[in-house]
């Protein structure tokens, strides 16, 4: 999760100074939780490893303008949701489609029946989830899945902190109707 406990050190200073190991701690530590953050906007694998690449290198050449160091995952965050925007503005508005990545069910924990079960209830999920506006999406993202707290939503979304309540209350309102309607035509 990028929030960070207030004890965990980031070498950011140290970053910022040009010392490469400490950058290798830094993308070490956010790569993941970046590309599921952005992969859940665009939902497509190599445009979401171009996107995580891109805010990596934005956040490299840029890191002299972050003010606080305990900021660094909100500040990488914003990049990468800023990224995120820019390229939903150059395909015009329009989504990608949903690009499958090939999983295989781990046999240890579940027995094949209810690993496709549990298959088809992320995937139900996650087209409900595209069904929203990009704006409730990143912020129900931000919020759930990251564990940002609304104040930072509002830095990462360049937003005030009001309208991510806002967004997150229709968001959750948008996906429970959602979900309503595909189970009244289920049954």
């Amino acid at each position: 999760m990028p929030a960070m406990a207030e004890s965990e050190h980031l070498p950011v200073q140290q970053a910022r100074e040009g010392d490469s190991s400490a950058w290798d701690t830094l993308f070490r530590r956010y790569q993941l939780p970046l590309y599921v953050y952005v992969f859940e906007l665009v939902r497509h694998e190599q445009t979401s490893l171009d996107l995580v690449q891109e805010s990596l290198i934005a956040a490299a050449k840029h890191i002299g303008r972050l003010r606080e160091d305990e900021k660094f995952g909100g500040w990488l965050f914003g990049i990468a949701h800023q990224k995120c925007i820019l390229h939903w503005r150059k395909k015009g508005g329009k989504e990608l489609l949903l690009e499958e990545i090939p999983d295989s069910p781990d046999e240890s924990q579940d027995s094949p029946d209810d690993w496709l079960i549990r298959r088809e209830q992320e995937a139900e999920f996650m087209n409900l989830l595209q069904q929203l506006p990009l704006p409730q999406r990143s912020v129900l993202l931000l919020h759930f899945v990251e564990d940002f707290s609304l104040e930072e939503i509002a830095r990462i979304t360049e937003t005030q902190t009001g309208t991510v309540k806002s967004r997150l209350h229709y968001a959750k309102k948008s996906l429970r109707k959602l979900w309503e309607a595909k189970n009244e035509n289920a049954a």
